[in-house]
């Protein structure tokens, strides 16, 4: 216990003088940039201190997480593990779920993992809380190694499945394949979070459930919680005329420990394996690029790809700056204010902000729905839709990297 201690605290301190030493962010952030949407929430310092105590607690965990073992290294997992402690079960890349649950949304998608790999009917399954990964192995090395089980077409054969319609709503997009529309908050989802793939074809219309309005899909059931979107949003929404969303205000049903449940599966937590790491999103190094050209924003773990979402950056003038950076400062709800080229502004409640140079954050928006669409509305700062903003603020931390570029 005491070389493990002593381990640490080397390992504390040769990341801090390592980032100490030299980092591109700290000279742009050095560089105070002319013009922003907020003033810097701290000084050059004061934010570089932060980014450098953050990145040296990550690099902490990540060399204890490989350290906590007494195997030999050729005794270790060929595949990448991870634990889980809330949920009591491991997730690998034996089958490469453990890539596809990163890169397809993670907990919000689906959840934790219930039981370890198994095979079930002739196939390498594993259930997690809102879905059930099936190994293709005639897909072996294409994006269709992992596939979802159609929970949602197995669950309704339990209890029953709706009939269809034939003439669809204004404005609903309609799928002949199985006689349902797809609209509103739901369709919002379905085609910003995974379509096809992810959730499958509708098979119900929208309809109540115990005072909720739900939709029932082949791998997926959606409920709808509105009042997760805050009032002030709402009337945003109401006077803007377009559509605001908060990450929750659509969630997905438990339907992968329902089933499980059914079948009678063992969900009971098991021992974590010598040489598994504990999950946590800081075991891979978490990255953000910008690209102004594109007005995407790209996450990553690793080389991984795990989001993306549109944004809208400063306009000329108010150009956002380019370089390399970190996230170095977070606040859930801020107002914005400023004087700057014969323009004062004063917003207030402007959600999920993270600072990464001077005045420039990543943020979420309610005055303008420009995402994506090449306009630049903004003094600088990276914006985002709401809900893009609330994914990207629960995932990154103070001293994630952030890279702008064209």
């Amino acid at each position: 216990m005491q070389s493990r201690r002593s381990m640490l605290a080397l390992v504390l301190m040769l990341a801090a003088l390592f980032l100490g030493a030299g980092m591109g962010w700290a000279r742009a952030v050095a560089a105070r940039h002319p013009a922003a949407d907020f003033p810097a929430p701290m000084s050059y310092a004061e934010a570089r201190r932060a980014v450098e105590a953050a990145r040296a607690r990550e690099t902490a965990l990540r060399t204890a997480a490989r350290q906590v073992t007494s195997l030999d290294p050729a005794q270790l997992p060929l595949m990448q593990t991870v634990y889980f402690p809330a949920s009591g079960h491991h997730l690998s890349n034996r089958s490469g779920f453990l890539d596809f649950w990163r890169a397809n949304g993670q907990l919000h998608v689906f959840g934790y993992p219930i039981t370890e790999e198994f095979v079930e009917q002739g196939r390498i399954v594993q259930y997690f809380e809102r879905a059930r990964f099936e190994y293709s192995p005639n897909d072996a090395g294409t994006p269709y190694q992992v596939q979802l089980g159609l929970l949602g077409r197995e669950i309704l054969e339990v209890q029953g499945f709706p009939g269809g319609i034939d003439d669809p709503q204004n404005g609903a997009r309609y799928f002949p394949e199985t006689r349902h529309t797809l609209w509103g908050e739901f369709r919002r989802v379905w085609e910003r979070r995974g379509d096809l793939r992810i959730f499958g074809y509708p098979l119900s219309e929208v309809v109540d459930e115990e005072g909720r309005s739900v939709q029932y899909f082949e791998r997926a059931k959606f409920v709808y919680f509105p009042e997760d979107l805050p009032p002030f949003f709402q009337s945003m929404q109401a006077a803007n005329g377009f559509d605001l969303s908060s990450l929750f205000e659509v969630q997905f049903s438990d339907l992968g420990r329902q089933l499980a449940q059914i079948r009678g599966l063992n969900l009971a937590p098991v021992p974590q394996l010598e040489g598994a790491l504990t999950w946590d999103p800081a075991i891979w190094e978490r990255r953000i690029e910008v690209n102004l050209s594109e007005q995407w924003l790209s996450a990553y773990e690793g080389d991984l790809l795990v989001f993306r979402a549109p944004v809208a950056t400063g306009r000329d003038g108010f150009n956002t700056p380019v370089g390399d950076y970190a996230i170095y400062a977070k606040y859930d709800m801020q107002t914005m204010f400023g004087c700057m080229g014969g323009e004062c502004w004063n917003v207030p409640n402007i959600p999920w902000v993270q600072y990464v140079v001077g005045g420039v954050a990543l943020h979420g928006t309610y005055w303008h729905n420009s995402h994506g669409t090449g306009a630049r509305p903004s003094h600088g700062c990276i914006n985002l839709r709401i809900e893009d903003a609330q994914w990207l603020y629960e995932w990154a931390d103070v001293g994630t990297r952030v890279v702008i570029s064209y």
